[in-house]
């Protein structure tokens, strides 16, 4: 009866691999502690709207981006929406605004792919980027 009544830890979820837990992409956005950093930024700095299903940049968010030159390009894809991260288990940005992102930031040399892998590596110039506009430090691993 005693061992019927013991608690299970929860089931690791997600890659063993920390590099992927760290950033990596999700088809064409950002995943990962480092995505989902960004979108608690966003929120918490009032730039992005996240509940439930549904996302949307705010007008001070719009300006935020377009200042890290960050353009969604017109398209039938939606603008923003959440994506559950399945390493944190919590939602990170799609849709065009988090393809636009992801891609801003590889053209900015803030993060750099990693051969063979989804995994991004951030580098000394991303941890810079990412801490001054976003306040997102990240630790190794």
């Amino acid at each position: 009866m005693a061992l019927a009544g013991a608690a299970r830890p929860a089931p690791a979820t997600g890659p063993r691999d920390s590099a992927l837990r760290q950033a990596r992409t999700c088809y064409d956005h950002l995943a990962g502690r480092l995505a989902v950093a960004i979108a608690d930024s966003l929120v918490t700095r009032g730039h992005l709207l996240l509940e439930g299903d549904g996302a949307e940049i705010t007008p001070a968010g719009t300006e935020f981006l377009h200042g890290l030159g960050v353009e969604a390009k017109p398209s039938r894809r939606l603008l923003c929406r959440p994506c559950l991260d399945w390493s944190e288990r919590r939602p990170h940005l799609a849709g065009a605004i988090g393809a636009a992102l992801c891609a801003r930031c590889l053209d900015m040399g803030w993060l750099r792919r990693r051969e063979g892998t989804r995994a991004l590596l951030i580098t000394p110039a991303g941890e810079q980027g990412f801490r001054a506009r976003f306040g997102v430090e990240l630790r190794p691993g």
